[in-house]
């Protein structure tokens, strides 16, 4: 019998590839960011692992024995989901592999960023060690931190962010009820959380509904002591109205790890800005993640190229069977 091929288009955790090489498959490598190497490389295969590439319905048309795309992370907006559908080829991602370690993230870019912590230490390489005289940082202990978008990162955060840190924690959510927070947590509107926040950290899904909702409108309401977090993605803000409000100081700060094009360029006004900690999109770079990612990715192949349907499926293609 022939192997079935599984094409990885980006750097993986070896223990994944491992797995999936001890029950037989075969496994194809490419580079994601070449199009046409993609293309070209899927066009045998069964299955794709994949990371930040993208998949659309060209590549996926160019491959008849494509079975199952395995998202390794939460989101999913790099794949023609509707493509999928009409071709029966799932889709799949890990919707908790991340979630701690996004966490611990956000909490280390809101404690480096208030305490200008990596401002302070560039200042030190250029010898200015009393830089910091003039440049204090502020504390995070009774701060507000108003998280939108309340799935399983914004639940954690704020677990963390209360018992770890005594902030005050509010949460807004399209649907979310008082009834569905935990008591330390204030279920609120839009605009109290873009108002009331000291930080506010953006957990959103990028979709239609949300791509560019935080704006200009919003940065007006924020307090102009306010820090924005966003390690969602870089298109859920109106990118070019954000830094105005940085440049004119209407807002205080921005942690950002994503960006609305990445890779991000050098030359973008963020990685010029003091008021700014930007990070590349490394939220869920860690050696514990990565290897929980890749198991869950590599899990879900195994199971569809065994006939059972995947655990974390964020689609339902009609014709899978005839694949």
């Amino acid at each position: 019998m022939q192997m079935k091929k599984i094409l990885i288009p980006q750097p993986v955790a070896r223990e994944g590839v491992d797995f999936l090489e001890e029950r037989g498959y075969e496994i194809m490598y490419a580079d994601g960011s070449n199009e046409a190497e993609v293309r070209e490389a899927i066009k045998d295969c069964s299955a794709v692992w994949l990371g930040v590439p993208e998949i659309g319905r060209k590549e996926m048309e160019a491959a008849p024995k494509l079975k199952i795309i395995s998202r390794q992370g939460t989101g999913y907006n790099n794949v023609d989901v509707k493509a999928a559908d009409e071709l029966g080829i799932w889709v799949t991602n890990a919707p908790d592999a991340t979630t701690n370690t996004v966490a611990e993230f956000i909490l280390c870019g809101m404690i480096a960023l208030s305490r200008k912590l990596v401002l302070c230490c560039e200042k030190l390489k250029e010898g200015e060690f009393f830089y910091k005289e003039d440049h204090l940082g502020e504390d995070l202990c009774g701060k507000t931190l108003s998280i939108i978008g309340y799935g399983r990162i914004g639940r954690l955060l704020a677990k963390k962010a209360y018992y770890g840190l005594n902030m005050k924690i509010l949460a807004y959510g399209p649907h979310l009820t008082k009834e569905q927070t935990e008591d330390y947590v204030t279920a609120v509107d839009w605009e109290t959380a873009f108002r009331e926040g000291d930080f506010v950290s953006l957990h959103m899904p990028l979709n239609d509904k949300t791509r560019r909702s935080v704006g200009k409108k919003e940065f007006r309401m924020m307090k102009q002591t306010a820090k924005l977090i966003n390690c969602a993605r870089g298109a859920v803000v109106a990118e070019n109205e954000l830094i105005e409000a940085l440049r004119s100081k209407e807002i205080a700060g921005l942690f950002t790890d994503v960006y609305e094009e990445e890779p991000v360029s050098s030359e973008h006004p963020f990685l010029k800005m003091e008021n700014v900690l930007a990070t590349p999109h490394m939220g869920s770079y860690s050696k514990e993640c990565r290897v929980i990612m890749a198991m869950h990715a590599a899990e879900q192949i195994h199971k569809v190229l065994s006939g059972e349907q995947p655990d974390t499926p964020v689609n339902c293609p009609e014709n899978s069977k005839n694949r």
